[in-house]
C-alpha cells in the first residue's frame, strides 16, 4: 500500500475547504482569523527560539564545566 499523507489538500479539495471557511466565518471575520492564526505562529516561533537559545546555553555550559573538571583532575594528577 503507499504512503498515505494526512493533509495532502491540492485542486478541489482545497477549493471545497476554502469554500467550507467562507460559509462558516463569512467574509468579514476571514482578516481577523488570519490575523490571529499569524500571531499564534509569531508566538510559537518566539517561544522556540527561546527554548532553543535556553538549550544551547545549557549545553555549552555543561561543556565548560567537563573541561573544568578535567583540567582540574589534569592538574591534580600531575
Amino acid at each position: 500500500m503507499g504512503n498515505i499523507l494526512l493533509f495532502n489538500f491540492f485542486g478541489p479539495e482545497m477549493l471545497v475547504v476554502l469554500f467550507a471557511i467562507l460559509l462558516l466565518f463569512g467574509g468579514k471575520k476571514i482578516p481577523e482569523l488570519m490575523r490571529g492564526i499569524g500571531k499564534g505562529i509569531r508566538e510559537f516561533n518566539t517561544a522556540r527560539s527561546s527554548l532553543e537559545s535556553e538549550l544551547k546555553e545549557g549545553m555549552n555550559e555543561a561543556e565548560r564545566r567537563e573541561a573544568e573538571q578535567k583540567k582540574k583532575e589534569e592538574s591534580s594528577n600531575a
